[in-house]
């Protein structure tokens, strides 16, 4: 029966093609996550991800590659709550919450008035099972350059992450960091847009790092718990969708959420069941 439940989707090509860009695309996510959560980042992704709509848009109108445009609207996005964020007396959330829903309105708006081949719902939720040779390609170099950056520079990210005002006291490019993990950020979810769409990825953004953050206290277990996770869940959710006949990308979000729950739940140190066990005992 089991054997059946995984053998049986994988004698499809485009099941086989929605698990390999899946699977690249939650490695990056995952270990980019866990820097998010522990930076604060989450809403920025959130911002980022709901910002690049517009150059979308702009990009189908000029003929030009969608990653393009979805790269190039994400940084302006990151950028413009950076800057209007250490010129204003208003709190950075507030400003991510400003930017990004005045670009996806925006993005909306300009939706609108274009006639398009390509349908809205594809981009904002993803076409896991629509993916080409060219969208594996395309995943495959993002997903490799944002986790060997992430890698290399894993230590000064971490100081970064922990204490911006220390790591800048003993020399670390902060502002060098600052603006490299926004690029890596807007990367991932260039990578993430043919997989899960914009609404979608920002789950791959946050959970697996908040999961991490639940079962361990260490950055180092943290970046392998991650990624393992987001992996783990696009493969239950590509295949369980196939089974139920549901969309992969709001499946894949689900086993996130499931696992997330589990991790609240039965966490070592953090987990409220064990808590209270302690507490009992």
């Amino acid at each position: 029966m089991i054997e059946t439940w995984l053998l049986e989707p994988l004698s499809f090509a485009f099941i086989r093609h929605a698990l390999m860009v899946g699977c690249l695309v939650a490695v990056s996510a995952g270990l980019l996550s866990a820097y998010l959560v522990l930076k604060g980042w989450s809403l920025m992704g959130d911002a980022v991800a709901h910002g690049v709509l517009p150059g979308i848009v702009l990009a189908y109108l000029l003929g030009a590659p969608l990653a393009l445009g979805a790269f190039a609207a994400g940084m302006v996005c990151a950028v413009s709550v950076g800057f209007i964020s250490e010129r204003c007396r208003v709190k950075e959330d507030t400003v991510m919450g400003v930017v990004f829903s005045g670009m996806f309105a925006l993005g909306l708006v300009m939706y609108t008035r274009i006639e398009s081949d390509v349908h809205l719902n594809h981009i904002l939720f993803g076409d896991m099972l629509g993916v080409g040779t060219d969208d594996m390609i395309q995943s495959s170099v993002i997903a490799v350059v944002v986790a060997s950056l992430v890698l290399l520079r894993r230590r000064d990210l971490m100081l970064y992450a922990f204490d911006s005002q220390h790591a800048r006291a003993v020399g670390v490019p902060v502002t060098l960091l600052h603006y490299g993990l926004l690029v890596l950020l807007s990367l991932t979810i260039v990578a993430a847009l043919k997989a899960v769409g914009l609404i979608l990825s920002i789950a791959l953004l946050i959970a697996p790092g908040a999961i991490a953050y639940l079962l361990t206290t260490r950055l180092s277990r943290m970046l392998v718990i991650a990624p393992l996770t987001a992996v783990l869940a696009t493969v239950l959710g590509v295949l369980s969708s196939f089974q139920i006949d549901s969309a992969p990308a709001p499946t894949v979000v689900l086993w996130l959420l499931f696992f997330f729950v589990l991790a609240f739940l039965f966490a070592p140190r953090q987990g409220v069941l064990r808590q209270r066990a302690g507490r009992g005992a």
